[in-house]
């Protein structure tokens, strides 16, 4: 296994287009940041794409190199599956290694209340999440060493706390 600097932030990025553009800008904002990209968030990249779930990095959690899981954002199908215990792509299967191994998450949920505004393609759309979709987030919610935001603004508060946790404790 290489050499990497720990502690590090770990970042999922799935193929939601909610905040993407703004999730992107708050992965710059941090030091020693490694992104795990789903073959989904690849696509709305246009970039890469993931070959395994379970690429080698995903291992990386049992050795304590990452103080942090970012999954951000998080499109309600990915919601779905960690609820269940489902960690068939990378952005599922980093969040179960990271609970398994005991490291904080924050998750930005992207299906949070009955109707919202989101980025499509073409522009902002309003879309209605389903009662499964509410649910699921709020199941998340209930996880140990999860936590769950659902704005922006939610989601910079977490960052910059989780920042003073960490020079506290560093």
């Amino acid at each position: 296994m290489a050499k990497v600097k720990i502690p590090r932030w770990g970042w999922a990025l799935t193929g939601s287009g909610h905040f993407f553009k703004e999730c992107l800008v708050a992965v710059r904002a941090l030091e020693d940041v490694d992104l795990f990209v789903s073959k989904a968030a690849a696509e709305v990249l246009r970039i890469f794409r993931d070959t395994t779930a379970s690429s080698p990095p995903v291992g990386y959690f049992y050795y304590g190199v990452y103080h942090t899981l970012v999954l951000a954002p998080a499109t309600s199908n990915t919601v779905a599956k960690c609820v269940y215990g489902i960690s068939d792509n990378l952005a599922t299967n980093v969040f179960a290694q990271a609970g398994k191994c005991r490291v904080p998450a924050i998750v930005f949920a992207c299906d949070t209340a009955p109707e919202l505004e989101t980025e499509a393609p073409k522009g902002t759309v309003k879309v209605f999440p389903r009662r499964i979709d509410l649910e699921n987030t709020d199941r998340l919610k209930s996880f140990d060493g999860t936590q769950v935001v659902e704005t922006l603004s939610e989601l910079e508060q977490a960052l910059a706390h989780r920042k003073r946790e960490l020079v506290a404790h560093g």
